[in-house]
């Protein structure tokens, strides 16, 4: 006789040990998370994962808020994010947010620790996580573009170009400029300018007469930025042309960002060519005419090219835009130090000549006496190792004693 199977009523007993499963898992995942023992709660999570199929929409929405609540406590911040994710999109998709409210909670939490975490691992120069952590604050937070320009950076130096260049591509392919407005007021006790955060808190400040003068400000653009380490990473992955073509790009749609101009003549200074980059300062100096690096740049770049007295013009032109241009008075010394070469020259020929090595000697000297105000004032604002030995030498030239021992000293200090 033959065993009749009623195959519903088999069915029926499975799902309904499923439904027992999966509820019995559940509770275990929520007993634990009360009492924050992560491990059991996510080895229940995990076993329920496997009956997920059977689940119905409220079952399974509870499952994501629990995974994500159980991922998060257990720092696996992506996780989380991605169950609370697809938490979100069931409850919009049915329309019953049970679980979307304390999510989101949880969620705008997790923005906060995986920022510090992000930035904790930025101190510590761990570029490539905290790349990963900074694009993760992007993506759990979607209006705070800025993140996406964190990771990018970030990507940057950890040398991962690809991962960077992907970053810089999309704020380009969003617009993203980088300009936010900035809520200044003065503070009354210490008469100093501060950021007050936001409007809000600006304006109520003010009212108490707390902080006089408000002001909104504009922070810069970060566009020309964007657009340079584009083209800097392109350049270094042995894409000149696509590099040049960017920079000009940007240069079309933004053509007085002095930032853009200036990363398109360092392209040209990287590659020597040095006409053309003489040639994009030269406009750039037209478009900001007060900027004392633009000149000592052409500065540079005159005496490479043998006009010296251009040089000196430049650099002269920078020192009177910037007193305190420790590296201009320097180039500048070394542009007057220039005419020793052919006194040297001449010297070595009349080595028999006493009469008119001594009088070369002393024209040597003329040199080095033009030349040393604007050594020492190198030396006062910007002394370096070279500063030092540069007046050490001339020192000694100029037979200046206590002078030539005292940066003789100092020069072994520095070098040793």
């Amino acid at each position: 006789m033959k065993m009749k199977i009623n195959l519903l009523a088999f069915v029926l007993g499975l799902i309904t040990i499923s439904t027992f499963a999966q509820k019995n898992e559940l509770k275990t995942a929520e007993k634990a998370l009360k009492s924050q023992d992560f491990t059991t709660a996510l080895s229940a999570i995990t076993s329920a994962e496997s009956l997920i199929s059977n689940m119905d929409e409220k079952t399974k929405g509870k499952f994501y808020f629990l995974k994500g609540r159980a991922y998060y406590g257990s720092k696996d911040f992506k996780t989380a994010a991605d169950s609370f994710e697809k938490l979100f999109n069931l409850e919009k998709e049915t329309g019953k947010l049970r679980y979307t409210e304390p999510a989101t909670t949880i969620q705008n939490q997790m923005v906060q620790d995986v920022y510090q975490k992000a930035s904790d691992l930025y101190s510590a120069k761990e570029y490539k996580n905290a790349s990963d952590s900074f694009y993760l604050t992007y993506k759990l937070s979607m209006l705070d573009t800025i993140f996406i320009y964190n990771a990018a950076v970030s990507s940057s130096l950890a040398k991962d170009y690809d991962t960077s260049l992907k970053y810089y591509q999309e704020l380009q392919d969003m617009g993203y400029t980088g300009i936010s407005k900035v809520y200044y007021a003065t503070n009354k006790s210490t008469d100093e300018k501060e950021d007050l955060g936001d409007k809000k808190n600006r304006d109520l400040q003010v009212k108490l007469g707390l902080y006089t003068n408000p002001v909104d400000e504009l922070t810069p653009s970060k566009t020309g930025d964007i657009t340079k380490n584009v083209a800097y990473i392109l350049k270094s992955q042995g894409k000149t042309d696509e590099a040049i073509k960017a920079v000009e790009a940007a240069r079309a749609l933004y053509p007085n960002d002095i930032n853009l101009l200036l990363t398109q003549a360092d392209i040209y200074f990287q590659l020597k060519d040095m006409k053309k980059y003489g040639e994009l300062i030269q406009i750039a100096i037209q478009i900001d005419p007060n900027n004392p690096q633009l000149f000592f740049n052409l500065g540079v770049i005159s005496f490479e090219q043998g006009k010296i007295d251009e040089a000196r013009n430049n650099y002269e032109k920078a020192i009177e835009l910037k007193e305190d241009y420790g590296d201009a008075y320097l180039n500048l010394a070394i542009v007057i130090m220039d005419q020793e070469r052919a006194i040297v020259d001449e010297m070595n020929q009349n080595l028999s000549d006493f009469d008119k090595y001594d009088e070369l000697l002393e024209k040597q000297r003329g040199v080095h006496r033009q030349a040393l105000p604007y050594l020492e004032k190198a030396d006062k604002y910007s002394r370096s190792v070279n500063t030092v030995q540069f007046l050490m030498n001339i020192y000694q030239t100029l037979e200046m004693d206590e002078k030539a021992v005292e940066f003789t000293n100092l020069y072994k200090d520095m070098r040793d």
